[in-house]
């Protein structure tokens, strides 16, 4: 059974609470997902860990209950006065 994507979002923000998590279906099957998460504490991170990170809160159901996921990292921008 596929995983939903409130889900998803759910364990990402659990392992990571300061990320925000978008999450996108890309095929509507709810087997396919696109995750573009941004978390101050992945600064000075490299993209590999930033990702890993993503798989550590998603408890190792990627390639199981998990199917496919396009991940996507960023830190967030800072606004400049």
């Amino acid at each position: 059974m596929p995983m939903a994507a409130d889900d998803i979002a759910e364990l990402i923000r659990a392992g990571i609470p300061d990320a925000v998590v978008e999450i996108t279906d890309l095929a509507g099957d709810g087997d396919h997902y696109a995750a573009r998460v941004t978390a101050a504490s992945f600064k000075g991170l490299p993209r590999v860990r930033q990702h890993q990170a993503v798989y550590a809160a998603l408890g190792g159901r990627m390639g199981g209950v998990l199917h496919a996921l396009q991940l996507t990292t960023a830190v967030p921008q800072e606004t400049q006065q």
